[in-house]
């Protein structure tokens, strides 16, 4: 199993988030096998916010989304990426923080990340479980999460961080310019 650094990007603050000084520069290290291959060419804009593990973060997450994809002019994608975000973040929440990290602060990230032809969703936590898709019948109020994330991205995955813990990403297509 090869392990290499995720590629240095072009960071920026695009939206008031709390807590976003204390997280460092870089994404953390991933599976190269787990991740979606970065553009040969274009900038790519990153932008993330730290999440605390309360109910609230959801709609911090959402709230973050759509000031960054309004500041780097794609509003097009917030639609599907906030339903993602929120699925992703509400995931993390209740299945992503073993233990002590319930108490954590910041134990969440959201990351998001404008490519040449696309922009990435990106939910970190520190459960090394896999994702994934429930099966629930028909009258269940929940267990569709990452089947709606399937249906509305326009592809998804994860991939194990290096430092221990999970990302999972969505991917959206931008708009032809």
């Amino acid at each position: 199993m090869t392990l290499q650094r995720a590629p240095r990007v072009h960071h920026r603050q695009a939206a008031s988030c709390p807590e976003e000084t204390r997280w460092p520069a870089l994404l953390p290290t991933l599976e190269s096998s787990h991740w979606p291959t970065p553009p040969a060419t274009g900038t790519t804009r990153l932008a993330r916010c730290p999440l605390n593990s309360d109910l609230g973060s959801p709609r911090v997450a959402r709230d973050f989304t759509r000031g960054t994809l309004d500041e780097w002019s794609v509003p097009d994608v917030y639609c599907e990426a906030s339903v993602v975000v929120s699925e992703l973040v509400t995931n993390a929440l209740r299945y992503g923080l073993p233990g002590r990290h319930r108490l954590a602060r910041a134990p969440i990230q959201l990351i998001l990340m404008q490519q040449e032809k696309r922009v990435l969703a990106i939910v970190t936590d520190p459960s090394g479980e896999a994702p994934s898709p429930g099966e629930p019948d028909d009258f269940a109020e929940n267990g569709r999460g990452l089947q709606v994330v399937a249906a509305v991205s326009e592809a998804w995955g994860w991939a194990p961080l290096a430092t221990g813990g999970k990302a999972v990403w969505a991917s959206f297509p931008l708009p032809a310019a």
